[in-house]
């Protein structure tokens, strides 16, 4: 009997998707891709890039573990239209025992031009009792490598950034604080 013994997986830095296609359906009454559908085609490349590292189908139904995302900001840059053809690439930023940060750029497929980026968090979730928990040693070790390659690409200018409006231009409304409220975690 031969041992099942896969592989180390191959990165590319970055990441490049297959290529997409911008639906009809997908199109708003402005003429250009609703903003749900560019978090499908970022999701679509994610599952991409997730299998790669063994974080796909298969292991949700053998391991009984997944990812779900915890955190996403994205910048839409330029419009895309129908019939736009995309490829995403992505980046591992940093990752430890349970979480995942990484970037995504949207670009149109033929001309390269940036339509959209975005930073995600995502988390390692045990689906039967739904919490977070550890990667298992193989995922780390992939995840590791993938790191590995692309630690030698500079960090994206956006990364950690936060909406806000510069003080100089906002608009505000008498009797605000501005006071935040305090962040609860589940």
């Amino acid at each position: 009997m031969k041992d099942n013994i896969r592989a180390p997986a191959l990165f590319f830095a970055p990441f490049v998707s297959s290529a997409m296609r911008v639906e009809p359906q997908w199109i708003d009454y402005n003429g250009h891709l609703t903003m749900a559908y560019y978090h499908v085609l970022f999701d679509r490349a994610v599952d991409e890039v997730f299998s790669l590292v063994g974080l796909n189908q298969n292991y949700l139904e053998t391991r009984h573990a997944s990812c779900f995302a915890a955190e996403c900001h994205v910048l839409y840059k330029r419009e895309l239209t129908e019939g736009d053809q995309v490829r995403v690439t992505a980046q591992l930023i940093a990752f430890d025992d349970k979480r995942l940060h990484y970037y995504l750029e949207m670009r149109h497929a033929h001309e390269g031009w940036l339509a959209a980026t975005s930073e995600n968090l995502s988390l390692h979730v045990d689906m039967t009792s739904r919490k977070v928990t550890p990667f298992p040693p193989d995922i780390l070790a992939n995840l590791a490598l993938m790191k590995a390659s692309h630690s030698m690409m500079p960090l994206p200018a956006t990364i950690g950034r936060i909406i806000g409006m510069p003080k100089r231009t906002a608009i505000t409304v008498e009797g605000m604080t501005g006071e935040r409220e305090t962040e609860t975690r589940h």
